[in-house]
């Protein structure tokens, strides 16, 4: 039986600008960009209390705090303090498998210490992430990442919740329905019409009827619901793909102004590319219309894309191509791998969408 560890950084964005700006601490403080088309990409406990939630729009997050904070991000300092957080992982285990900049799994079962509980090793990493960082962070222990990953949200912040053996039918009986993986909205809403609202109602009904209502994941629900999950903690993590975007404070019909906006997004990407010696032959243009339909292009080149010019006359050549009249409010560049997996050997960091991602 494997020894699971879900570790999540504690409003990991807000609670770094907390704690280099002591002037914020005690505040509801946002990450993110105020304007008009500004989204929180982050916010403080203190924000939250307020119905304040990352991927908000600022202008909503404002109408239900008034005197919220906004301060610009730092990526640069949240991905330094990131790598001080993994470093402390490996010094328990090779395998980690990083989920973005805040959270991890760690697969605990043998370590380099000896330990034979996980939930020591826990308490342990907590605290060494304080004493180098002065931030806290929640954890899960249980025996698979879907449990690990529910148990981390029990008693944030600066929680720590073991679920075990025994008790894990019983703990997943008991959850809200919500509190399932992959349960949106729009699934909750489905789900309720069916009658599920807990993890017992789900453990009711059969996996023919749950992937009949839902796919492919009806058959994870299925196994969910009985507390099984058989994937193992992924530490070589393969990158497929590099991207930049940007979103205007207003929307643009105007392929000149578009195009000097292109030029800013491939030269963020492509400095990425350069930096991690990515390797890629699939270049692909994102666009957002005012109405928020995205529709993406792509071109796949004969060779890998080592310079810059090819990188951004590709990307203009798929803009030209792309009916402007809506009004463009979002756009994206990026370059992806079209190789074997077999042929990358880098174990790298998956890149995230700050904007999208939901913190604790």
């Amino acid at each position: 039986m494997r020894k699971i560890i879900h570790i999540d950084m504690d409003a990991f964005y807000a609670s770094i600008e907390q704690r280099d700006n002591p002037q914020y601490r005690g505040k509801p403080v946002a990450v993110g960009y105020a304007g008009p088309r500004g989204v929180v990409a982050a916010a403080s406990y203190e924000a939250r209390r307020y119905g304040v939630r990352s991927a908000m729009a600022s202008k909503t997050a404002l109408k239900k705090c008034p005197h919220l904070i906004f301060v610009s991000s730092r990526f640069d300092v949240y991905r330094a303090v990131s790598r001080q957080i993994m470093a402390i992982f490996h010094e328990y285990t090779d395998i980690v498998e990083p989920l973005s900049l805040d959270e991890a799994y760690l697969d605990v079962t043998e370590n380099h210490k000896g330990i034979a509980s996980a939930t020591q090793i826990a308490k342990e990493i907590k605290q060494k992430i304080l004493d180098s960082t002065q931030l806290t962070a929640s954890a899960g222990v249980s025996f698979n990442k879907f449990l690990a990953k529910i148990a981390s949200d029990q008693n944030k912040p600066n929680g720590l919740f073991v679920v075990k053996p025994n008790r894990a039918e019983l703990f997943v009986e008991s959850l809200a329905i919500e509190q399932f993986p992959g349960v949106g909205k729009v699934t909750v809403k489905r789900m309720q019409q069916l009658g599920i609202r807990n993890g017992w109602d789900l453990k009711q009904k059969s996996e023919n009827e749950l992937v009949a209502n839902f796919g492919k994941m009806g058959h994870i629900f299925y196994m969910n619901a009985r507390a099984i999950d058989d994937r193992q903690v992924e530490w070589l993590r393969i990158r497929k793909s590099i991207s930049s975007e940007t979103t205007f404070e207003k929307d643009i019909d105007n392929i000149d102004e578009l195009a000097v906006i292109l030029d800013s997004v491939a030269k963020d990407a492509f400095e990425d590319v350069k930096k991690k010696n990515f390797k890629g032959r699939t270049i692909t243009l994102k666009i957002k219309y005012a109405d928020f339909k995205t529709i993406t292009r792509s071109k796949t080149l004969q060779h890998t894309v080592d310079d810059y010019e090819t990188f951004y006359k590709t990307g203009f050549e798929l803009l030209q191509g792309i009916d402007l009249s809506p009004k463009v409010r979002l756009i994206g560049l990026g370059l992806k791998n079209n190789e074997p997996e077999t042929n990358w050997g880098e174990a790298v960091q998956l890149r995230i969408n700050f904007d999208g991602k939901q913190e604790h």
